[in-house]
């Protein structure tokens, strides 16, 4: 039986629910899901710069489990940006470090809110309701 797999650290989740290839429309059954945990290995990578032993680290795993899944992720990346598929950023096998919550309206990020009917940044006669991103 193997080890069960550890959590995989993410600081908080991406603002966007992926991306679409410009001039093809979005069609549900034609896409690649990436992981919140690789997303957040090539933004740690590429975005922040940092060598993969401490994105590793940071992400709470080993140098080559970072390796793995950001290979995963760029293979992903190069599948879609190739065949013009759209990228969803969902699921996976990670923890947040707080509680986030997004906006309904808005799209904004929230973290640990006290209430999280209630986002503050909209507009008093919109209701506003949270999606918790940490289930």
């Amino acid at each position: 039986m193997p080890r069960p797999k550890k959590k995989r650290k993410v600081n908080h989740p991406p603002k966007m629910l992926g991306f679409k290839p410009f001039g093809i429309k979005f069609k549900d059954e034609e896409h690649i899901v990436m992981q919140y945990e690789e997303y957040e290995a090539v933004k740690l990578v590429v975005y922040n710069n940092l060598p993969h032993n401490i994105a590793a680290e940071q992400m709470e795993v080993s140098r080559p489990t970072l390796t793995r899944i950001y290979n995963s992720a760029l293979s992903k990346i190069g599948q879609g940006f190739v065949e013009g598929k759209s990228i969803l950023i969902k699921g996976g096998n990670y923890e947040f470090e707080k509680d986030w919550y997004k906006c309904k309206t808005c799209y904004k990020l929230i973290d640990g809110v006290k209430d999280p009917a209630i986002c503050g940044d909209c507009p008093a006669f919109i209701k506003n309701e949270l999606i918790n991103l940490n289930e």
